[in-house]
């Protein structure tokens, strides 16, 4: 299991590069591997073309480096935050996507003014505080701004975008989500003042898209 996740996660960071979400070595997907305190991690500073599941790093819930012979990325504490204290999360990704770290530096969340928002998100997506990198500062901060919100993306002021899933499969299209909607809404702002969606179509739109959409196992 442990070497299947490394697969995962290290395939997954073609899609950062697919869609755009980052740029040289920026940018990380972790998962966590089932039935141990384990998770796997991009490791620092090392390029995208260049990434292979045996570079591909796995670290304790405290951030220490456990299998690997790279350094794990500069985002491993805040990974390791976010796992130790929301055990339902089995992925996060951190990108510096241009329109979601616009709004970032911003400071300002993204107001839900698309069905695709509601759907994904269920409602706006927060901005989180300002925090340095180099201790579980930011994973504190996602923690605390999406413990009981919808919304599996976080802008971090002034600094970019964390998205959680399920899986790290879900946590990267929440990433590639999070980047298309604060594009698309930052062009709507150019042209006006975006309509707000009223909060019981946006709860009934969540619902619809998370419990109905797509296909379903049989049983």
């Amino acid at each position: 299991m442990k070497d299947r996740v490394k697969e995962i996660v290290c395939d997954l960071h073609a899609e950062l590069v697919r869609n755009n979400l980052v740029a040289w070595t920026a940018g990380n997907v972790s998962g966590r591997i089932p039935g141990e305190d384990l998770f796997a991690i991009k490791p620092s500073g090392v390029s995208y073309d260049e990434l292979t599941p045996d570079k591909i790093v796995v670290c304790d819930l405290d951030g220490n480096l456990v299998e690997g012979d790279h350094a794990p990325s500069s985002d491993t504490a805040a990974h390791a935050y976010v796992y130790r204290n929301m055990s339902e999360v089995g992925g996060v990704v951190h990108t510096h996507s241009t329109y979601a770290s616009a709004w970032a530096a911003r400071g300002e969340p993204i107001p839900c003014v698309l069905t695709a928002m509601a759907d994904e998100f269920g409602g706006e997506i927060p901005v989180g505080p300002f925090a340095l990198i180099g201790d579980d500062s930011i994973g504190r901060g996602i923690v605390e701004t999406l413990k009981g919100h919808r919304s599996p993306a976080v802008l971090m002021r002034s600094h970019g975008v964390f998205t959680i899933g399920k899986d790290p499969r879900a946590a990267v299209k929440a990433a590639v989500m999070c980047e298309d909607v604060a594009r698309t809404v930052h062009i709507a702002r150019q042209l006006g003042d975006p309509i707000p969606i009223a909060q019981a179509d946006i709860d009934r739109l969540y619902d619809r898209y998370q419990n109905v959409y797509g296909q379903r196992s049989p049983r």
